[in-house]
């Protein structure tokens, strides 16, 4: 039952698309679990680069299956546009399954996303407005739409003509706009469903079977802990469950079914949107990071917030998720620093703590305490043995992994697959 689970161990963009399409490359099956087209990764091959918002990170693999899970918020017109774009790259969509329970996005729901975070004002929390938080509080009330209804016209005509009615009024009433013409609505999902409806089954049997045959399945995380809509720094979160635990509901595996948990950690620490940063540098360096990580936002564009590592959230992430591995991600951008400093605890109104506080305004006013470690000059994106990392490299990531108890497994000095130094396998034997 060999089966890893990537997390993201920070507030995402940690470079999990990268090791996702490595560890694909010895997996038979990957599998989504939550979130929507709101996340975004990044994957290249070569001199190509490849972005996938819902498709999971396996597609560039053929002989894979990709699983879009019972816990994704599914959004139609998304998908068929990456598919589309997919096989004009040259690549098949027969290998992608969905499952027929995941939940629909529609156009109501970006639309309201949308109305609702302009009526916030200065308390915006940065929703992509890719609707995902109203197709999820659908799926809470009980009164979503599922792939399965989608794909049955009848079905669809029952369930859409009660949501078009309450989401207009809501619009008209509410947002004083305009609200969808039922019809017009139903042709047109109506004709995605049937473009989609090759591709849909139940993934839980599939998935279930593929652990049972001892095949290797890989569990794609989408966003970050810190994201986490019960474990994160909420309200700037997002509507699912981006931790270990969400893959048991979002893919529909019992918790014992999995073995390896490897959180993708950044070498330093970024954020997209607002919410408290105790590590943040709003100055040079953290411009120097920005610039020299390329910190812009795949899904929106938006730039990144950029700070030191921090290792007290990495010690609470850690333990929410049961990590059993890190890759560390993006070494390479911290080459050319004089000093390199780790945030190993917080000053929170004159008392020194190593606890990641639950409360946003606590969290606020956290003051990092800093090691500083000595930098290096060396360019690291050619280096493919351990070994040859600069001794100050090696020096940072040992007291990582010491602070943690949790060992570095993946190193990654650069975009490309090849620029990754495996120092112990993931898949257990």
């Amino acid at each position: 039952m060999p089966s890893v689970v990537i997390v993201g161990a920070q507030w995402g963009d940690e470079g999990k698309g990268k090791i996702i399409d490595y560890l694909a490359g010895e997996s038979n099956m990957v599998v989504r679990a939550q979130g929507g087209n709101n996340a975004g990764h990044t994957v290249i091959v070569g001199d190509k680069k490849y972005t996938f918002h819902l498709l999971p990170s396996g597609v560039l693999y053929r002989d894979k299956l990709n699983i879009i899970g019972n816990g994704v918020a599914f959004d139609p017109e998304g998908f068929l546009g990456e598919v589309e774009k997919l096989e004009g790259n040259g690549f098949s969509a027969d290998n992608i399954r969905i499952d027929e329970r995941a939940h629909v996005i529609f156009p109501y729901h970006k639309q309201i996303d949308a109305l609702e975070e302009e009526s916030r004002g200065e308390e915006k929390i940065g929703t992509t407005q890719k609707g995902i938080g109203p197709c999820y509080m659908d799926k809470i009330q009980r009164s979503g739409i599922r792939v399965g209804d989608l794909i049955d016209p009848e079905l669809l005509w029952e369930r859409l003509k009660l949501q078009v009615s309450k989401k207009n009024e809501i619009l008209e009433k509410i947002y004083n706009t305009k609200g969808y013409n039922l019809e017009s609505l139903y042709q047109q999902y109506r004709e995605h469903g049937q473009k989609i409806k090759r591709f849909v089954t139940d993934t839980t049997k599939l998935t279930h079977e593929a652990l049972e045959a001892d095949e290797k399945v890989l569990f794609e995380g989408a966003q970050g802990t810190l994201l986490d809509l019960d474990l994160g720094t909420y309200p700037y979160v997002t509507s699912s469950h981006p931790t270990a635990g969400g893959f048991s509901v979002g893919a529909g595996i019992g918790p014992n079914k999995i073995e390896e948990i490897l959180g993708i950690v950044k070498a330093y620490t970024t954020r997209v949107g607002l919410g408290p940063f105790p590590t943040e540098l709003q100055d040079e360096t953290g411009e120097a990071i920005r610039q020299k990580g390329k910190e812009f936002g795949t899904t929106t564009g938006r730039a990144r917030r950029c700070g030191w590592l921090d290792l007290v959230m990495l010690k609470y992430t850690a333990r929410v998720n049961g990590l059993t591995a890190i890759s560390l991600m993006l070494l390479d951008v911290l080459s050319g620093f004089e000093d390199i400093k780790i945030c190993v605890g917080y000053e929170i109104e004159g008392e020194e703590t190593t606890d990641f506080p639950a409360s946003l305004k606590r969290l606020g006013k956290a003051k990092p305490l800093y090691k500083t470690f000595p930098g290096w000059s060396a360019d690291l994106s050619n280096i493919t043995d351990f070994q040859d990392l600069p001794k100050e490299a090696k020096a940072y990531m040992a007291f990582i992994e010491k602070y943690l108890d949790i060992p570095v497994k993946i190193v990654s000095i650069g975009p490309g697959r090849d620029q990754t130094i495996v120092r112990e396998e993931i898949y257990r034997k």
